[in-house]
């Protein structure tokens, strides 16, 4: 074995790639219970991947087979109803937990110096699955996903001058149809897998160059022992991979639990309009996308005019891009950032989450209202992000970290 392997390294730098991001790749020793969910984000990815791979053996991506084929797949092939729960379970829990890991970053300032290209990777892998996601909804082509992607996709018509050509153009026709079910199913299976996958690759890669972030935002790289290991720090195999297979048996008994005995969630995993076939002609009586992309579905919907509307709502997801570079605060960590921080950060939260919830309802008066004051409080907490954080008084921070 130990010369096999030789001959591989001298081809393939596979024992390097072992040690330089597992073995040897020390970790902070404080990790917390928010760290399971980078993990866990992977783990989905691969159940996303192979359940999907299979689901595409007996699916036709055809407006005329389609729901038929989704029908045949729940009915007749065999373990094809546990694999097509799996997959859209899947993709809720897929939100889920990336949503907590973005809170992770949020509240231990794991997108400050030097992290500034993990959390940008980050973001685009969000960007890419939100897509990914999008793509997906219009595949079973029953009710909801047929007119969830109609509102979504002539969004673009608001766009002044060329917004009809190209919401044409991403249909491929003047309304969804066939055409626009192959294409989304060719960048759903093919393209945008791809880029999620390249773009994990990359977020790793950026990350395990500069280190891990920790809940004290202590760099750990200061303090090495005469072997250059880092005195707060441990090798990420085999104590964080064990620990990490805690959690993974953690989440597959509450994600099976769901998939087996609550598989719609009461309608929000899975919506009851969807188990009608497409029907051009006939309107649901409320349309509401996924819940995963109702916030910002929220906040379009908060502003009167389209246009305005159209890009509040991809101001939402732009601004978290530039996050790096709105934060001024000294420290990294909010255990040691003033109260200022802690109440933005909680009243974002909250609005992030009312906005979640009045995206789904039915719009009202009232509701409009609450959507424009959550959707201002959301802007303004990172509008005043350079303020709050330059002018907060802060703790000082350890030398080592605290556990």
């Amino acid at each position: 074995m130990s010369k096999f392997m030789d001959w591989v390294d001298a081809r393939f730098p596979a024992t390097k790639m072992w040690e330089d991001h597992l073995s040897k790749y020390y970790a902070p020793k404080n990790f917390n219970f928010f760290y399971f969910f980078g993990s866990l984000a992977l783990l989905v990815l691969v159940n996303q991947i192979v359940t999907g791979v299979w689901l595409t053996m007996s699916y036709t991506p055809s407006a005329e087979e389609a729901f038929a084929s989704v029908e045949y797949i729940m009915r007749d092939v065999e373990y094809g109803s546990i694999l097509r729960l799996l997959h859209s379970t899947g993709a809720s829990a897929f939100f889920i937990v990336v949503y907590l890991h973005m809170f992770r970053g949020l509240l231990y300032g794991s997108y400050q110096k030097p992290r500034e290209l993990v959390w940008v990777f980050g973001m685009l892998i969000y960007l890419a699955l939100m897509a990914e996601a999008f793509m997906g909804y219009l595949l079973p082509w029953g009710q909801m996903s047929y007119w969830g992607a109609q509102v979504i996709i002539s969004l673009f018509g608001a766009i002044p001058l060329i917004g009809d050509d190209l919401t044409q153009w991403i249909r491929g026709d003047y309304l969804i149809s066939g055409i626009t079910l192959n294409r989304f199913f060719a960048l759903h299976v093919v393209a945008l897998p791809i880029v999620i996958l390249g773009l994990v690759v990359l977020h790793v890669l950026a990350l395990h160059e500069v280190g891990s972030n920790n809940p004290d935002g202590v760099d750990i790289k200061k303090h090495k022992d005469e072997n250059g290991v880092p005195l707060d720090g441990i090798a990420f195999h085999p104590y964080y991979t064990v620990k990490d297979i805690v959690g993974v048996v953690v989440f597959l008994f509450i994600f099976c639990s769901i998939v087996f005995f609550f598989p719609e969630m009461g309608g929000y995993f899975l919506e009851k309009p969807n188990f009608e076939q497409a029907n051009p002609f006939k309107t649901p009586e409320h349309i509401a996308p996924v819940w995963y992309f109702t916030p910002f579905y929220a906040i379009l919907r908060a502003v009167p005019d389209k246009l305005l509307g159209v890009i509040a709502m991809g101001a939402a997801i732009a601004v978290l891009f530039v996050l790096p570079w709105l934060d001024r605060s000294p420290v990294k960590s909010m255990r040691y950032k003033g109260w200022l921080s802690k109440i933005w950060l909680f009243v974002f939260c909250i609005s992030f989450v009312i906005l979640g919830v009045l995206g789904v309802l039915a719009p009202t008066p009232g509701r409009t209202l609450l959507s424009q004051v959550c959707t201002f409080l959301y802007f303004a907490y990172f509008i005043l992000m350079p303020f709050y954080t330059r002018l907060e008084k802060t703790k000082p921070v350890p030398e080592r970290v605290t556990g």
